[in-house]
């Protein structure tokens, strides 16, 4: 993409809309996907930031009055300066609190979508972390009642066990930050300068609930913290044109700290992932905006358990069909018929089933009773049974013309070669010249015996009207000619046995290896869908662990317990969701 797109629309009605251009580049995009979308009050250089991560010095719109530029969600799909195997995803949002707007909600749903959407979350502001910039984020209070993880109502409430697991690493941006990173007189980072703003205050007024909220929310939500700060760039007036000022032309130190900012989203942003620790692509993170979106327009809260049982659908649909499609066309592009042998056709047929199994594996998700992979194996058998018995078809055909044209060629007409004394002398003789021929042929196919023993067949009748016919044999010269002639119809009919044994092996043999294929692939799968989930939880119980020491720490004892409870419960959960999700493996009958 050489400029940024708008994903997301607000539309004259106040409507969110997905945009149809920004839903094709997504589309195409089959890599995984880091996702980085930054949110703040209007008017505080958040686009700045996001060019720089573009490797751009424009794109995203700066602008220079009070006016907010940009309008809904807009994206910008760019190569990761550190990774060949992911594309960097960057979305720059609609200012927070535009006072044109006057549109409070709207800003909350441009701040859940940013949420949902990312794998890393910037929230940008200006000054200081102060208790004001902190009430500035109740939008994170109201997450959960914007967004939910659970579908039925059967299940416990949401809790934030539950959006831990997919909610993105939180950034705090602080701009034109002028104070010292001190507290009590000691020397702090911005980590921890984050971390001492976001400790509760004492009190129990509404104001202080409220701040506190805010806290626990970002706290709770959000394990992985970082906090940046970055000095003025340079008077107001070069504010003005920030996006027309080389390096040299800015505050060193602004500089060094954009380029430390971007540093560590290249190094640390992980793809995004849902629930259930897949990876999303491209194709992938567009249906989920469309899904959210629709979810929002319709009224109802965009439910993250519907919204990945909704996506595996679509995957694993398409999953199916691209799949299918590259059996099919590799098997037409490196197989030509017919083939020499049956051994040939099949293993054409593995390597293309191999490579088919292997873009499945890759794109579905959450197939728990592998009745996609079943669908997939099905529609393969079809193919491979139709190529086979074309095969079989055009070398049945082909022999069967090449036959005759030999006879042609060779004049082999009864009535004026062979219906005369030594006749049937010479009938042999020319039959076993033709057959020589037709065996030294190339491209016969899998059906040459076969073909061979029937026209030999055809042929025997004529012998023996011939050889009735041949009065300069003896009787017993007759017998001795049918004799022969017997054991090689029965040498005929015993190779084409054979050859009918081995194409019934043939086949029982590549049921067997799609088998042992799909089920190899499957085992990795499962292994690779085994670890990412694993990760996911391990997450979750890492951030309530630093949790429960930091209760500890501050004399907790009784909440550090509780808390202990609580992780013991999550780890009875995964270890239950574990047993639940071992499912049977799918195989070719």
């Amino acid at each position: 993409m050489q400029k940024p797109v708008c994903l997301i629309s607000n539309t004259t009605g106040g409507k969110l809309q997905v945009n149809q251009e920004a839903r094709a580049i997504l589309n195409s995009i089959r890599q995984p996907v880091v996702v980085v979308s930054i949110v703040g009050l209007y008017r505080t250089g958040k686009s700045y930031l996001m060019n720089r991560l573009a490797g751009k010095q424009t794109g995203f719109s700066l602008g220079s009055t009070v006016q907010s530029e940009t309008k809904g969600i807009w994206m910008w799909c760019v190569p990761h300066p550190r990774r060949d195997d992911v594309t960097l995803v960057l979305l720059d949002t609609e200012g927070l609190g535009d006072v044109e707007k006057g549109d409070e909600k709207n800003d909350t749903w441009i701040f859940c979508l940013a949420v949902l959407l990312s794998s890393t979350f910037v929230y940008n502001s200006m000054g200081t972390i102060n208790n004001e910039a902190v009430k500035s984020l109740h939008y994170v209070t109201e997450l959960t009642e914007h967004i939910k993880v659970k579908s039925t109502k059967e299940k416990a409430q949401d809790t934030s066990f539950d959006y831990v697991r997919f909610f993105p690493t939180f950034v705090w941006a602080v701009r034109d930050f002028i104070l010292d990173l001190e507290i009590d007189g000691k020397r702090v980072t911005a980590d921890e300068y984050l971390k001492n703003s976001l400790k509760l205050k004492n009190g129990s007024s509404k104001a202080v609930a409220l701040s506190n909220d805010a806290r626990e929310c970002i706290q709770n939500y959000f394990p992985d913290r970082k906090c940046f700060v970055f000095d003025p760039p340079g008077s107001k007036e070069k504010l003005k044109v920030l996006d027309q000022l080389r390096d040299s032309e800015l505050d060193p130190q602004f500089v060094k700290q954009t380029s430390d900012f971007c540093s560590y989203v290249f190094g640390f942003s992980k793809e995004k992932t849902i629930k259930g620790g897949i990876t999303v692509t491209g194709s992938l993170l567009g249906n989920l905006a469309v899904m959210y979106v629709e979810a929002i327009r319709s009224g109802s809260v965009p439910c993250l358990e519907n919204a990945v049982a909704a996506l595996s659908k679509i995957e694993n649909t398409a999953a199916v069909e691209e799949s299918f499609a590259l059996y099919r066309r590799l098997l037409g592009k490196r197989v030509k018929l017919p083939t020499e042998t049956e051994e040939e056709l099949s293993s054409v047929h593995d390597g293309c089933l191999k490579e088919a199994l292997q873009l499945f594996m890759k794109r579905t998700f959450k197939d728990e009773d592998h009745k996609y992979q079943a669908t997939l194996m099905e529609r393969v058998k079809e193919v491979y049974e139709g190529k086979c018995a074309e095969n079989v078809e055009i070398s049945r055909n082909r022999c069967a013309a090449l036959l005759l044209q030999l006879e042609k060629v060779m004049s082999m007409d009864p009535e004026k070669s062979y219906m005369k004394p030594g006749g049937y002398q010479r009938f042999k003789a020319d039959l076993n010249v033709l057959v020589k021929l037709y065996k030294n042929k190339p491209a016969r196919g899998v059906k040459a015996e076969e073909a061979l023993r029937t026209y030999l067949k055809e042929k025997n009748q004529l012998g023996k009207f011939i050889l009735t016919a041949d009065i300069n044999l003896s009787e017993q010269q007759r017998r001795l000619e049918e004799q022969q002639a017997q054991v090689e119809r029965e040498s005929q009919r015993a190779a084409a046995a054979r050859e009918k044994q081995r194409a019934l092996e043939r086949r029982m043999n590549d049921i067997e290896r799609s088998r042992q294929e799909n089920e190899r692939q499957l085992r990795l799968k499962m292994e690779r869908d085994r670890i990412a989930a694993n990760e996911e939880n391990q997450r979750v119980i890492d951030q309530k662990l630093r949790k429960q020491r930091a209760l500890l720490e501050k004399g907790y004892r009784e909440e550090a317990a509780q808390m202990h409870t609580k992780i013991r419960h999550l780890r009875n959960e995964i270890s239950n969701e574990k047993e639940q999700n071992q499912g049977g493996i799918c195989v070719l009958s």
